[in-house]
């Protein structure tokens, strides 16, 4: 059975609806699913004086185990621009993996949310592809035959690169249906790619 991993990194609760989303999608294939979270690197006392999310449930995923995996979904919100520290620390620790060609051939993607509109959603997730590419991975994201990501009559995350949402400056905005709906199809896509590719590389 084709395995997937939607694993992330969420402070305020808009990654972990996304990744709840995107596992929904992978799953509705027939996929065996995995929905799992990187570690927080802030400490308990300042995530709770900061109003993070520390109430998600989900499991921390380890490095080890990625390579059961035939595709994995990344999500991380944007920091400058960029994955947050605390997938970028994550990612920095696979090395081993890299050393040993363990992610070649696995099916990659990425999905973020930011602040605006124009807060670095795109950059986000071309920047997080930089490391997947060293690992070997096939990237995949989000296509035009997702049609929602073409309107224009409301504020819509999405582009061709992944899905993204966005939370507002005070992190007061969810992600919309049509959001929810692109990680959902970025889920699917991915399992379908990776089931396809699997045993042939």
């Amino acid at each position: 059975m084709t395995r997937i991993l939607v694993l992330y990194y969420s402070s305020y609760g808009h990654i972990h609806d996304l990744a709840t989303a995107a596992f929904e999608g992978a799953a509705s294939t027939g996929a065996e699913v995995a929905l799992k979270r990187v570690p927080e690197l802030v400490p308990h006392e300042l995530a709770i004086k900061s109003g993070y999310r520390t109430d998600l449930g989900t499991p921390i995923a380890e490095i080890e185990e990625l390579p059961d995996y035939d595709g994995i979904l990344f999500g991380t919100p944007t920091r400058f621009g960029n994955m947050a520290a605390q997938m970028k620390q994550f990612m920095d620790r696979m090395g081993g993996l890299w050393v040993q060609d363990k992610l070649v051939g696995k099916v990659g993607s990425v999905f973020t949310s930011a602040a605006t509109q124009h807060g670095g959603q795109e950059s986000t997730i071309l920047a997080t592809h930089v490391p997947l590419l060293h690992f070997g991975m096939i990237l995949v994201g989000l296509p035009y035959s997702f049609k929602p990501q073409m309107g224009v009559d409301q504020v819509l995350g999405g582009s061709p690169y992944g899905a993204s949402t966005i939370a507002g400056g005070d992190g007061t905005l969810r992600p919309t249906e049509a959001d929810l709906a692109a990680a959902r199809f970025q889920g699917a896509h991915v399992a379908r790619i990776a089931h396809a590719l699997r045993g042939k590389l």
